[in-house]
């Protein structure tokens, strides 16, 4: 027999949950609440729980005889059967082997002479008769230990009960005999001091029928005398002589409605007890904890239905193989990918990346700080320009003493340094490739459904990029050749044989090196790390260089200026990271060897990561401050003076004219590969892709569908179909299921707080216990107690938090 106040409920949440268990996730899972039975020993609370299944498969006896936590998963199916999860894959039939197999599993941990143990048991029932949740029997309260059980039985046992009943989601079935003091109620006083507002306890009162002649619970069950928010249900359960008669429940469940009937005290209110009034009442609490998470859960599984709406309308009408569909397909793909690679090259996407950087912001940052970096490699020092100067002098005047500064001297030097500006030149241009393939790549993420058409369109615009490199390494060769054919002397920026020796070669290289005026050309923050703990040790400061110094704040308010240090005679050198530190470090030095902050040689500044000291690195270069030069060979001695003088002026000269060179590379470089790599690619993408494609012949093999891609749009429509299906059964739930008002408060102070003591007898009157220390709450100690999220019941919104009183839990033994 099942319990028939479910009947109506259990179809319509069958239906929803079958429909949530298609949609998948664990953010679509209706969760129902747990139910915990707790009362003291032969209280009669596994019969109470055996009539809400409707079945026996739970051990009887006299005395402690649920020494395990017996975690019951009901679980709706078609066929009806019990599988213990200490025996996962062995379907149990016959109850009766369920509760023998109960008695053996709970004396394996525990022993047969009354031991207990935390560790729970879960047993999951299949059946067509029950709702999916979860069912919890718990040990009963004693207070004397028998057996094997140690002197702290009491304190063992509140703390396994206390693990489950400080749930949320857990509705408590506080079960007293009628024949017991019920102001001394252990179940109702554990149970307020986790639900002190009573709004998810209900009191059950047992063994009615063995109360003494002449008295009754008429009071109680009125819940006039010792009132419960929710109230009372009496029940009366099968005896011992019943179960050995193997009476069934059916039979009971009809004993137990005449009793009320034909007893004078619970006649008028019969209609309010008995086992299927309690299962109609837990049914409703159930109902009304659905009817309360509806709502909220019904917006969410909207907003997931309305995202999906569009691509399963699509979806709904699609036709894989229809030559039209295909066509169709590959035109806008090759239309799509054409705009996502402009976009990211023009930097007009509608999605803008805040973390890295992408497509021509990378290129740009390759334009402006890559290319200028590997132009500062090959510029030779001072010494060894010097040396090459002197050399050429020499050769140039052969065994004749020359009297006049040798112009071929300065055209050799000028050529080999033009000359030497192919391999910096080359490097930019593999480089800006590198990110022109990276940004296809990001392109065609979009065509990943069709794997055919990928393959091929990488195969096609990759041998383009590679084809317009080809091309923009012979212009850039072009370039370089070009200035190589003739040196131009008359530039309007070159100095000339006659103003060479009356500017003073550095500040010549420094003031034609640095940007114009006092512009602003970095700013952001840096860590000045070299200074000792006695002086306030490192600390992060926001910099600013310009084209004439770099000043340092406080913070990027800029109000509280630190220092302002001039750039001129500045020279910067690497500093090797050090094993402890995660900064990349480089340092500033003066090149007369003049204290450059306080009484500091050189600054060493820190960066974050590798990126930030390339960029300041260039940044630096811009404003004139170029990295240390260091050579193995000393300066060779020049004793005529006259040939001191020449390769002074053919040093400055060389100066000038490279930096005539070097601006006019830097210039005509970005501009080379906009226009012979970057601008073809881009109107190859949007003109000649889709020619190309369809020249292969097998346009409409092309967009043969990934498993993936089909396995997308099954999963799309079935979810789409489902998110319908559950928001419609929703619909039904409230319309064919109604919400019952909570109770009125009551006053419940006749219930002391508990406050277990090792008194195992108390005689007279009550013990007035005082309120137990607050302890935090005590986490599920089971592996698969509940697979239930914590929800609140209703009305459970705005109740107070609960502390309750516990005690270390004893250790958990071993299980072999």
């Amino acid at each position: 027999m099942g319990n028939r106040g479910m009947q109506e409920l259990i179809p319509l949440v069958n239906r929803l949950q079958d429909a949530l268990a298609s949609v998948g996730g664990q953010d679509c899972r209706l969760h129902l609440p747990q139910i915990a039975v707790v009362g003291g020993q032969s209280a009669g609370k596994s019969s109470v729980l055996e009539n809400f299944v409707g079945r026996d498969f739970l051990p009887r006896g006299s005395g402690i005889v649920t020494r395990r936590p017996l975690i019951l998963q009901l679980l709706n199916s078609n066929t009806e059967y019990g599988e213990f999860f200490h025996c996962k894959g062995k379907k149990f039939t016959d109850f009766d082997a369920i509760c023998t197999e109960i008695e053996a599993e709970t004396r394996r941990l525990t022993g047969s002479n009354k031991g207990i143990s935390p560790i729970p048991m879960t047993l999951r029932i299949y059946s067509p008769h029950v709702l999916n949740l979860t069912l919890v029997d718990l040990p009963g309260i004693t207070k004397v230990p028998v057996g094997d059980q140690p002197a702290d039985i009491e304190y063992q046992i509140r703390d396994i009960i206390m693990q489950y009943i400080c749930k949320e989601n857990c509705l408590i079935l506080a079960v007293t005999p009628a024949n017991s003091d019920l102001a001394n109620s252990d179940a109702l006083k554990l149970a307020k001091d986790v639900d002190p507002q009573g709004l998810r306890t209900i009191g059950v009162i047992t063994k009615l029928d063995l109360m003494d002649e002449g008295t009754n619970a008429k009071e109680i069950l009125e819940n006039r005398l010792l009132p419960l928010r929710r109230g009372y249900i009496g029940v009366v359960n099968r005896s011992q002589k019943d179960i050995d008669g193997k009476k069934d429940i059916k039979a009971a469940l009809e004993s137990e409605m005449n009793f009320f009937k034909s007893h004078p005290a619970y006649k008028h209110m019969a209609e309010r007890m008995g086992t299927p009034y309690l299962q109609r009442t837990l049914n409703q609490q159930l109902t009304n904890h659905i009817r309360e998470n509806l709502p909220a859960f019904r917006t969410h599984l909207q907003s997931q239905f309305l995202a999906l709406n569009k691509e399963a309308e699509d979806y709904s009408h699609y036709s894989p193989d229809d030559p039209a569909r295909r066509t169709k397909a590959l035109v806008q793909s090759v239309q799509c990918l054409a705009v996502d690679f402009e976009k990211l090259i023009e930097g007009s996407g509608d999605k803008v990346d805040t973390v890295n950087l992408s497509g021509g912001a990378r290129i740009n940052k390759i334009f402006h700080e890559g290319f200028p970096r590997e132009l500062l490699k090959i510029k030779s020092d001072e010494r060894k320009l010097r040396q090459e100067i002197n050399y050429a002098i020499r050769n140039v005047h052969g065994v004749r003493t020359g009297l006049f500064t040798p112009d071929m001297a300065f055209e050799a030097i000028v050529k080999k340094h033009i000359s030497s500006l192919k391999g910096p030149c080359v490097k930019f241009i593999d480089m800006v490739t590198q990110e022109l393939i990276s940004t296809v790549y990001q392109c065609l993420g979009k065509l990943s459904s069709f794997p055919n058409l990928l393959h091929e369109t990488e195969r096609i615009i990759v041998a383009e990029i590679r084809e317009q490199e080809l091309k923009c390494r012979n212009q850039v060769f072009l370039l370089i050749n070009i200035q190589l054919a003739y040196i131009n002397t008359k530039h309007e920026d070159f100095i000339g044989f006659t103003n060479s020796q009356q500017v003073p070669n550095n500040s010549n290289t420094k003031s034609s090196a640095r940007v114009t005026g006092n512009q602003i050309i970095r700013k952001g923050w840096l860590t000045i790390s070299n200074i000792g703990i006695m002086k306030g040790g490192a600390k992060e400061y926001w910099f600013i260089l310009s084209a004439e110094s770099l000043s340092w704040f406080r913070d990027d308010e800029e109000k509280e200026k630190k220092y302002m240090l001039p750039l001129d005679n500045l020279k910067l050198r690497d500093v090797e990271k050090s094993f402890m530190s995660s900064k990349f470090v480089f340092a500033i030095f003066n090149t007369e060897l003049r204290n450059v902050y306080k009484d500091y040689k050189c600054l060493e500044l820190a960066c974050n990561s590798q990126e930030d000291l390339d960029s300041w690195k260039a940044s630096l270069l811009r404003a004139g401050v170029y990295p240390e030069k260091v050579t193995e060979n000393g300066p060779e001695n020049l004793t005529d003076p006259q040939l001191e003088r020449q390769v002074e002026t053919i040093q400055s000269l060389v100066d000038s004219y490279m930096t005539i060179i070097y601006k006019t590379m830097r210039d005509l470089m970005p501009k080379t590969i906009m226009h012979v790599m970057i601008n073809s690619v881009k109107e190859f993408i949007g003109s000649e892709l889709l020619a190309q494609l369809y020249a292969l012949g097998e346009s409409s093999a092309l967009m043969d569908e990934s498993p993936e891609q089909q396995q997308h749009r099954e999963e799309v429509l079935r979810k789409h179909t489902a998110l319908k299906e559950a928001l419609a059964v929703i619909g039904e739930i409230f319309t064919s299921t109604c919400t019952t008002c909570l109770p009125p408060p009551v006053d419940s102070s006749w219930i002391q707080p508990s406050s277990p003591s090792k008194n195992s007898v108390t005689v007279g009157k009550p013990v007035v216990r005082g309120h137990a220390p607050p302890v935090p709450r005590v986490p599920h100690a089971g592996p698969s107690a509940s697979n239930d999220s914590i929800q609140q019941l209703s009305g459970q919104h705005n109740r107070a938090k609960t502390f309750v009183p516990r005690r270390q839990p004893p250790a958990i033994p071993s299980v072999k």
